[in-house]
């Protein structure tokens, strides 16, 4: 593809060099960069592209996509020079891939919980209802039924349109993807057609990125406010910040609510640790989850798959055959009659819910006893808040580790014991290993009680100094268990 067709959207370009040269690949990984290709300069968090400008082009770059001209140009390179490379790299790598999202049907779910949930859900039920399908999630990606590990939850856009373009080639009719918070910032979803847009709710997160609130909500706003005309904007009512997401939309919004009207309502019958009961815009269906908030889940699922064009008997009968997502309130029973439950829940306001969940479950027939810590190197003012909430809702609370990344274990959870005052301190115990935590709330738990081992959910590692260890909490349960 020539370098013009690459720019022809793309406004105050500064060109030194020729416009008409043939483009092989795109790439903002100068390691990785070939013969040909279009170096995209991109200021990172950690790094700037811009220091390795002159590596690129020595690697065979063709040309180079930058804010600012290094000091010695390369003989044959074509240097095009923007206000913003992170505005226009998602313009850029979704012209170089034939636009995919224009060939499918996308769905971006954004929101501080759910999104996992809800993407996988849509995924697996409308392949249930006979479409080819792609899923972009924090869990895996997938093209159909073939695996792509997921290293992020939204790709950095080259990588997410050449997904997108594979999808396309495969037949995928529909794609589902997770929006997050970092995404949206840092124009990741650039230059993309949705046709749904899913909000699910918002508390407090990635405080530690976005530094306030109102810059965390001011980036999920962001992905409304993008939306073209004849797209749908699919709002949780229950939530106050879902009015504030749609202000400036062009969608067509449809609301979703447990508790007020809205286009789709849902009520809880009778909820069990194997499910609930509910009904759903008149009907009663039964469904392989638990939890208040997974009702609400549930029916973003269903407003989604309503706006899609689906019949809401096929999608009630879909639903109704899907189980929990992985590390998602996820439930292991033991022979010695307790049940331990793994979620991904790593903030206040999860915390709450799936505590909420287990308790609609348990009433009072069963202590609880929470194992849960916080990562290191991200929101450290969600770490007291965190603790507190474990303590409040919980018989026996173990703080342990999470993925402690640079930071020393036990000062992030110094950090969450701020969070007590001294009757919850009675309640709690500190073990740093997070496999001797697990085993102790083992050893803890009597027949029909419950564990909730919280924070890492569907990840399969521990992140230390840097080096990711494999560390699985559903197979640390299972071996206690077993043994």
């Amino acid at each position: 593809m020539k370098l013009n067709e690459l720019l022809r959207n793309i406004k105050n370009v500064a060109l030194t060099g020729s416009d008409n040269v043939e483009i092989t690949g795109v790439n903002i990984d100068s390691r990785r960069i070939g013969t040909g290709q279009l170096f995209v300069a991109m200021r990172g968090t950690q790094v700037d592209g811009h220091r390795f400008i002159t590596k690129a082009t020595e690697q065979g770059a063709a040309a180079v996509l930058c804010e600012e001209l290094p000091e010695v140009l390369s003989e044959g390179v074509t240097y095009v020079k923007v206000p913003s490379t992170e505005d226009v790299v998602g313009h850029v790598a979704t012209a170089f891939y034939g636009n995919p999202s224009e060939k499918l049907k996308l769905v971006g779910a954004t929101g501080t919980n759910g999104k996992t949930t809800i993407a996988t859900l849509l995924y697996n039920m409308f392949r249930k209802l006979g479409y080819k399908c792609g899923l972009l999630s924090t869990v895996c990606n997938y093209i159909e039924e073939e695996v792509v590990p997921a290293d992020h939850t939204t790709p950095d856009p080259i990588e997410l349109n050449r997904l997108l373009a594979q999808m396309v080639d495969a037949g995928c009719q529909y794609v589902f993807m997770e929006c997050s918070s970092h995404a949206i910032a840092q124009k990741r979803i650039g230059g993309l057609k949705f046709s749904v847009g899913i909000f699910t709710n918002l508390t407090r997160d990635h405080l530690d990125y976005h530094k306030t609130f109102e810059n965390y909500r001011d980036a999920k706003k962001a992905f409304f406010d993008m939306l073209p005309k004849g797209s749908y904007a699919i709002i949780n009512a229950d939530d106050k910040n879902g009015s504030v997401m749609v202000q400036n939309t062009k969608a067509t919004v449809k609301t979703y609510s447990t508790r007020q009207m809205a286009d789709y309502r849902a009520r809880l019958i009778e909820c069990h640790f194997e499910g609930m009961y509910l009904e759903i815009d008149g009907y009663e269906v039964g469904v392989q989850f638990i939890g208040k908030f997974n009702v609400s889940n549930l029916l973003a699922v269903y407003g989604t798959a309503r706006v899609l064009g689906e019949k809401p008997e096929d999608i009630l009968i879909a639903l109704s055959t899907l189980g929990s997502v992985s590390g998602r309130l996820e439930p292991i029973r033991s022979a010695d009659g307790f049940t331990a439950i793994v979620d991904y829940a790593h903030t206040p306001d999860a915390l709450e819910n799936v505590l909420n969940a287990i308790h609609e479950v348990l009433d009072g027939r069963g202590k609880v006893i929470t194992v849960c810590g916080a990562g290191g190197n991200r929101d450290k003012g969600k770490r007291p808040l965190m603790a507190k909430e474990a303590a409040r809702q919980s018989d026996r609370v173990i703080i342990t580790s999470d993925n402690p990344r640079f930071e020393d274990p036990q000062e992030i959870i110094n950090d969450m014991l701020a969070g007590l005052d001294r009757q919850q301190m009675k309640k709690v115990l500190c073990i740093v290993d997070r496999r001797e935590a697990i085993r102790t709330a083992c050893m803890m738990a009597q027949k029909g009680d419950v564990i909730l081992i919280a924070g890492k959910g569907h990840e399969d590692y521990q992140e230390i100094k840097g080096v990711k260890h494999h560390f699985d909490d559903k197979e640390v349960v299972r071996e206690f268990i077993t043994n």
